[in-house]
């Protein structure tokens, strides 16, 4: 363990599971993606290095912050909280348990010559000595919910709201899948269209198998045929789709839109009252198209310190210089970039 004063840190163990987990739960800040089963599903999934940190005074736990090790060829080695994931950084209870946890993410930083540690929140820390931070790349977008389906209905702009309606005039009907691989297919046609490598069928059965009943698969027919499909997750009262797509009858279908009126639905059924669209790149086109769901953008804190890199990474589709690799994807056949994105989607985090 390492610590000051009457602070220690030290590794989550099988056996704090829980105990983090209810830790995570206390605080307004705690999300999904600061769950002690993202440990499990980081190593099994994609073999990463874990560093899952949680704070102590006495025997009472103060603090958690979950970092997974990225190391890649292409990209470099980062201390990322977390991985995978759109929302992470620390969780603590006062700046005192906030400095012991940064200490200690510096120190593995430090140890494993990792070019930066990455923070990815929804609320800023603040200014601090060493880290510099970036919330104009990405905003969340988050909003209240009913269990009234007309009033959620009424919420969503015009034009949207007529979108929602053509894919139920189209037929199409949602159900849950337990079926990992149905829906992994859809997600892999769907992110080649736009160019990005796929992740792993072992990741989308392993968040399945961790997370159980709050990690929800839905797919989306029309006439028994899958148009498109969506995992999300469900954390305390709020519902996040988080990996969805559809193929390229999606579109004429408008199945996107009736997936996430569905996705909404059902969420609002189960008591949730809060539905996260998730993060996207500001000015995109993922960007535009929840504003016109009638949410508003909150930009994200993601906060970086330095350690053997000497700018802040632009690991994204907007730099110029991944274009033309985004161009090349897009028109390979997709048995080639199913069998290849795994290997490259790994180390992008």
């Amino acid at each position: 363990m390492h610590g000051t004063d009457d602070i220690h840190v030290g590794h989550l163990s099988d056996d704090l599971c829980s105990a983090w987990d209810d830790f995570v739960h206390s605080r307004e800040e705690g999300s999904f993606f600061h769950l002690s089963g993202w440990r499990t599903v980081m190593e099994q999934a994609f073999g990463h290095k874990t560093h899952f940190l949680i704070a102590w005074r006495k025997t009472r736990i103060v603090g958690v912050l979950p970092l997974v090790l990225l190391s890649s060829r292409l990209f470099g080695k980062s201390l990322i909280s977390n991985a995978f994931c759109v929302y992470g950084g620390p969780l603590a209870e006062d700046s005192e348990v906030l400095a012991a946890l940064d200490a200690q993410a510096v120190a593995l930083a430090e140890t494993y010559k990792v070019g930066h540690v990455e923070y990815r929140m929804r609320q800023s820390l603040g200014a601090r000595e060493g880290w510099v931070v970036n919330d104009s790349l990405y905003a969340t977008f988050r909003k209240p919910i009913t269990a009234d389906h007309e009033i959620n209905l009424k919420e969503i702009p015009r034009k949207q709201r007529a979108m929602v309606r053509k894919g139920i005039k189209a037929g199409l009907a949602g159900s849950v899948t337990e079926d990992a691989d149905a829906l992994h297919a859809i997600y892999a046609e769907s992110v080649r269209n736009l160019g990005t490598p796929v992740f792993s069928r072992r990741y989308f059965r392993t968040l399945k198998e961790v997370f159980g009943d709050k990690c929800e698969m839905v797919l989306i027919r029309k006439d028994n045929q899958t148009v498109a499909g969506v995992m999300s997750f469900l954390f305390r009262d709020e519902v996040l789709p988080y990996y969805g797509g559809g193929n390229m009858n999606a579109r004429a279908l408008a199945a996107n839109d009736f997936m996430y009126w569905d996705v909404m639905c059902r969420a609002a059924d189960q008591g949730v009252r809060m539905f996260d669209f998730g993060r996207s790149k500001v000015d995109t086109g993922a960007y535009h198209f929840k504003k016109h769901w009638g949410f508003v953008p909150e930009p994200l804190h993601y906060a970086y310190r330095l350690v053997t890199a000497e700018d802040v990474p632009d690991i994204n589709p907007l730099n110029p210089k991944y274009r033309m690799a985004i161009k090349t994807w897009q028109s390979l056949p997709l048995w080639i970039t199913n069998r290849l994105g795994p290997y490259i989607s790994r180390s992008l985090g």
